[in-house]
């Protein structure tokens, strides 16, 4: 199983080093192909006044080090086609983020790499319509058909997390893992899941105790992998604090989805 964990963003090189080291045991575990993943800037923040990360000249410095001290693999968002470039010097793995799965000129930038890609569902999008963005990618690729086989072939996933429908909710159903994985492998990302992005006060908001209830059902249905961002305080996260899993609550989560996926 891939998973794909880590902070929301960069918010300084001591705390990515600090959680960095707490993930080693999921580098180590044969059954894991770990990723660690952290944004150098988190373009769609509420407001003006949100911590947005460290850029990425500085993040990009960060993330390499990650990669030398600890041997990680890497995953990080790119939001511009301009980033894509220098992006790829340093990750494993370019991430979509949702609200720009349709950017064509993202996807073909994205896609011109040798990198692997996790494109992330809109909250907008049906997962039938997440072919459309996925064959971009494959047909860039040199690829005209979207399926299974294809997309694991070139190293294209399909990520899901949850549906808006205009209550400052999200809501994940769970066919939409079974309907994209006729075209994809598919990675749930089962903290955005459980955001509010409409909380009062310019911040999303979130529900962290629904996490492991949808990554067990995730894990049941039947997955390729996973998405969690993580913190030692989420409630001093300066992104996405209310959806995090709390990092000495991760072991046991991961450890339960390994069993259901045994099963």
């Amino acid at each position: 199983m891939k998973l794909l964990a880590g902070p929301c963003v960069i918010e300084s090189e001591e705390n990515i080093l600090k959680i960095a080291a707490e993930l080693k045991k999921y580098h180590e575990d044969d059954s894991i192909d770990f990723y660690f993943k952290a944004s150098f800037d988190k373009a769609n923040r509420t407001s003006l006044e949100s911590f947005r990360g460290l850029g990425i000249d500085e993040g990009l410095r960060i993330l390499q080090k990650v990669k030398d001290e600890f041997g990680y693999k890497i995953v990080t968002d790119v939001h511009e086609t301009y980033q894509v470039e220098k992006v790829a010097q340093v990750v494993d793995m370019l991430q979509i983020p949702a609200f720009l799965c349709r950017q064509t000129d993202l996807l073909v930038a994205c896609a011109q790499t040798d990198k692997e890609i996790n494109i992330k569902k809109g909250q907008f999008l049906s997962a039938d319509a997440m072919k459309y963005p996925l064959l971009k990618v494959l047909q860039t690729r040199g690829c005209d058909e979207a399926t299974y086989e294809n997309s694991q072939k070139h190293g294209v996933y399909l990520c899901e997390r949850g549906n808006s429908f205009g209550y400052g909710n999200l809501v994940v159903d769970m066919r939409n893992l079974v309907i994209m994985r006729n075209y994809a492998p598919v990675i749930f990302d089962a903290t955005h899941s459980v955001q509010m992005p409409t909380a009062q006060d310019g911040k999303t908001g979130g529900d962290s105790s629904m996490v492991p209830y949808l990554a067990s059902a995730a894990a049941a249905i039947g997955v390729d992998g996973f998405f969690f961002e993580t913190h030692f305080d989420p409630s001093v996260a300066l992104s996405d604090g209310p959806n995090m899993v709390k990092l000495d609550q991760l072991n046991d989560l991961i450890e339960k989805i390994k069993k259901i996926q045994a099963i």
